[in-house]
Order: C-alpha cells, then sequence, then structure tokens
C-alpha cells in the first residue's frame, strides 16, 4: 500500500516525509487491526449471524442435498401424487408423485450454481466500468456513464425475457444475461467510490512514483472501496436468486424435470387450492434465502460504516 492509504478495513496512515518503508509496514499493522475490529464487529451483529446462518445453511444444502435428501426429486409415483405432508413425504408430493421436500432441497442447487456466477459477472464487469470511468474521468466517463445510464433505463426483467426468447433459455444464457443487468448498478457504485478515493494522497503518491494507471487503480483503489463493493455483492446476490426464480417462473429459465425453485412454483400454482403445499414449500425456500442475504447486506453496512 502507499503512503497514507486509506482501506475500509485499514486505520488511517500519516504520510511520512522521509522514505517509503515504514509507510508500507505500518499499514500492515492496521490492517490486521482493522480486520479483527470488523470480525468481531460482525459476531457482535445479530443481523449479520441470523443472515449468516441462513445462508450457510442453503450454500451447505445446494452442496450436500444429494447425499442425504429422503427421495429421489425425479422420480415419479402415479400412486401416491397430491398426497398431503406426511412421516413419508415430509412436504407432501406433486401432481407426478414427486416428494416436495427432496424437490425443495435440491432446487438451491441450481438457483445457487446460476446465481452466484451471474453474481461474480456483473461485479467483474462493473467494478472494471468503475474503475476506469471513475479513475480517468472526462470522455471515458462520459462515455462509459452514458451506456450504463443506457441500460438502466430499461427494466432489467424485461431485458432478460427479450434476450432469452431470442438466444434460449440455458444456463449460461441466463448467467450472461444477469450479469450484464448488474453491472451497471455495481459500476455506479464503484465509480462512487473511486471518485472519493483518487483524490486522497496516497493516489497522488503513487503517480509520484510513476506508478501507471492499471497498477493504481487495481493494487491501490481498489482495495481501498472492497467495503461497498462486498456489501454491493451480498445485496446483488440476493436480486441474482430472486431474478433466476422469476425467470424461471415465467418459463425462460430451467426447464422441466429440474426442481428449480422458480419452475415448481410456476407448475404448482395450478394446484394451489388443492395441494398449496406444492406453491408454499419451495416459496417459502427461496423468500428465507434472500431474506438471509438482505440481513448479511445489513449486518456487514452496518459494521463497515461503524
Amino acid at each position: 500500500m502507499a503512503v497514507g492509504t486509506q482501506d475500509p478495513f485499514l486505520e488511517p496512515t500519516p504520510a511520512g516525509s522521509a522514505g517509503l518503508t515504514p509507510a508500507v509496514a505500518v499499514p500492515a499493522a492496521g490492517r490486521s487491526v482493522r480486520l479483527r475490529e470488523v470480525a468481531r464487529g460482525l459476531l457482535r451483529s445479530k443481523t449479520f449471524m441470523v443472515g449468516a446462518i441462513i445462508v450457510l445453511f442453503w450454500i451447505v444444502d445446494a452442496i450436500f442435498w444429494q447425499f442425504y435428501v429422503p427421495h429421489d426429486p425425479q422420480a415419479l409415483d402415479p400412486l401416491n401424487q397430491l398426497t398431503g405432508p406426511s412421516g413419508s413425504h415430509w412436504f407432501g408430493t406433486d401432481d407426478f408423485g414427486r416428494d416436495v421436500f427432496s424437490r425443495v432441497l435440491a432446487g438451491a442447487s441450481s438457483v445457487m450454481t446460476i446465481a452466484v456466477t451471474a453474481t461474480a459477472l456483473g461485479l467483474f464487469l462493473g467494478i472494471s466500468i468503475g474503475l476506469i470511468a471513475g479513475y480517468y474521468r472526462g470522455v471515458t466517463d462520459d462515455v462509459l456513464m452514458r451506456l450504463v445510464d443506457a441500460l438502466l433505463s430499461f427494466p432489467g426483467v424485461i431485458i432478460a425475457v427479450m434476450v432469452l426468447t431470442v438466444l434460449g433459455s440455458s444456463s449460461t444464457n441466463i448467467i450472461l444475461v444477469i450479469g450484464i443487468i448488474f453491472a451497471p448498478i455495481v459500476a455506479r457504485t464503484v465509480r462512487a467510490a473511486v471518485l472519493v478515493e483518487r483524490e486522497r494522497e496516497y493516489v497522488a503518491a503513487a503517480k509520484l512514483l510513476g506508478a501507471r494507471g492499471f497498477f493504481i487503480m487495481t493494487r491501490e483503489i481498489l482495495p481501498n472501496v472492497t467495503g461497498p463493493i462486498v456489501v454491493e455483492a451480498t445485496v446483488r446476490l440476493g436480486y441474482a436468486i430472486f431474478t433466476v426464480a422469476t425467470l424461471s417462473f415465467l418459463g425462460f429459465g430451467l426447464q422441466q424435470p429440474s426442481p428449480d425453485w422458480g419452475l415448481t412454483i410456476a407448475l404448482g400454482r395450478n394446484y394451489l387450492q388443492i395441494a398449496p403445499w406444492i406453491v408454499l414449500f419451495p416459496a417459502f425456500a427461496l423468500g428465507s434465502l434472500v431474506i438471509g442475504l438482505n440481513f448479511l447486506a445489513d449486518g456487514l453496512k452496518e459494521v463497515l460504516e461503524a
């Protein structure tokens, strides 16, 4: 880190007038102290801990569900169609006799995989655009931000439906379209943070030492805007999960026989009056994961801004 780095995980360090060696050693110690403070704050935050428990449960389930589901989520059982919750089928069965409990557990895998990958893509694109626009300003900033504004002027779901109608509803296309939709939102957040950081002394010091723009953006400024990026990533992941489910519900996501939550809700709505458990349990699973991520984001924001 350069002299005077202002990191959300780093205690401010005054610029030294002679030599750079002390200025490199002190921030490392300050970063360690700040990380411990953040960790203690997160552990004390009830909001963060509740969100972390919920999200961790679904992450573990998405990875290991196949080891403990009581029934094959794809297995058809015509003799047990639309049976209510019981000892053998905790969440009842659907119109094909498939175990709803097993399908709810299995459905987390596809939703999480697509949402996490799409969020990562959106973060990469958004961070890149935000860094370049915020650091270089001028014509570069104007062009990039006008493109961002143009994308933000259209509702995300409408863009996704249009693109998937043309390209098809494969997992890869869903990831690409959600990532591109989220990129402008992330870009604006990162740009706002970069505009503040680029005026600080450590950036000027790096320029005087001959550092190039790419080095300054990635090695100096980027580590100092990790706080807003972490919070934004958590929020975007929640929106990505909801978007994946929405697209599946509308028929533009994963298709049968996938246990995807949005698809299960869409297919089960025809039986809502006689077999509400087909819709209620996957809807509860989807809602709990999104709420858990919102709690996680609120807890992170509260602690990082303290």
